[in-house]
């Protein structure tokens, strides 16, 4: 029983992990695409048809170029900041429950790599320790715009995370409990006493703010300030190439995937979906699951779509706003939302 448990979580793992990958690999090619889409451009459109080969010439590509390390550059700093928010990005799905529990050939089959009682912690931990990739890189390169990136990232990241947490304060509030397991099964059907079951319908505020903060946290624009062209040079990652430079990509689109993940999961009912009892009646206890599956993924894509559309529709801020944003504007909004959530509770529990 042991080794089918270690099988079949060792094959969850890599799965997710290819998952991720493919998907990091072809954000890349949906991202030029949307920016061409919204710019009236075709995009790429050489390698392979409609150009979906392209990610696979430019993964090569990336790996065939020359390392280069700085002379004055920490050589083993260097090598680690890239491997390190690489990691930090990969293992953010492990609390995710992808689906329902699924039987295949007679044997349950949980769609979660682990169920803790803090995953939300647990995220939340993950993405405290990404901005260390990008502090180290930005550091051991010696270069002075890859310094300020650096510290640009690091205030950033703390700013934001901040607000992030209040917003998540007001939803735990709704749904008493860490585990996102839990968050996920409340949010099962689409009535419930008068509710929406989502908990986007209980918490729009929170979700604005979260969104927002994710859009932070991930450096994604208009708040991608530690790594903006024009300023910086390419940021934190200006000195790098080959794969570490790849690594430090690969993860940034890794970062946008988790995110979307998190956002479907907590508020928008994950592998939830309306009519969901009536497909698991017909379609028996091993499709109905893999169906609420593809839902979950149809939502996670509808994020990442949102965050390329974001990217080329709305300017970068200056720094001043983006700290003025964090500081200013979504700590209070997001103490009200707690003050009022608490007041809304509070009332509905002496009724």
């Amino acid at each position: 029983m042991e080794i089918d448990f270690v099988i079949e979580k060792f094959i969850l793992i890599t799965a997710l992990f290819a998952i991720s990958l493919l998907i990091a690999m072809y954000s890349t090619y949906a991202e030029r695409k949307v920016a061409a889409f919204l710019q009236d451009r075709l995009g790429p459109d050489r390698a392979g048809p409609f150009g979906i080969l392209q990610p696979l010439a430019d993964g090569v590509k990336m790996f065939m170029k020359e390392e280069i390390v700085p002379a004055n550059a920490n050589k083993w700093l260097f090598m680690v900041g890239p491997g390190l928010a690489m990691l930090c990005a990969c293992i953010g799905t492990a609390v995710i429950p992808w689906g329902q529990d699924v039987q295949i050939a007679g044997k349950t089959v949980a769609l979660q790599v682990t169920d803790i009682n803090v995953g939300l912690l647990y995220i939340f931990g993950v993405i405290s320790l990404g901005v260390y990739g990008v502090m180290i890189g930005g550091w051991a390169s010696n270069n002075k715009y890859s310094l300020l990136s650096a510290i640009r990232a690091a205030s950033q990241n703390i700013s934001y995370e901040i607000a992030m947490g209040l917003s998540i304060i007001a939803l735990l509030l709704v749904t008493n409990t860490l585990s996102l397991k839990e968050i996920v099964s409340q949010q099962h059907g689409f009535w419930a006493d008068g509710w929406f079951t989502w908990n986007f319908f209980k918490q729009p505020l929170g979700f604005l703010i979260f969104m927002v903060c994710a859009f932070a946290e991930t450096n994604r624009a208009p708040f991608d300030l530690p790594e903006c062209e024009a300023e910086l040079n390419g940021g934190y990652h200006m000195e790098y190439s080959s794969m570490k430079l790849g690594f430090y990509l690969f993860a940034e689109y890794i970062n946008m995937f988790v995110s979307s993940t998190v956002m479907a999961a907590l508020y928008f009912g994950g592998y939830n979906y309306p009519g969901m009892d009536y497909i698991a009646a017909h379609w028996g206890p091993t499709w109905a699951p893999l169906f609420g599956s593809f839902i979950f993924f149809m939502k996670i894509f509808a994020f990442i779509f949102f965050f390329m559309w974001v990217r080329w529709t709305i300017p970068r801020f200056r720094y001043d706003q983006l700290m003025g944003l964090g500081w200013k504007g979504l700590i209070p909004l997001a103490i009200a939302n707690i003050v009022i959530t608490g007041i809304v509770i509070a009332i509905v529990n002496n009724f």
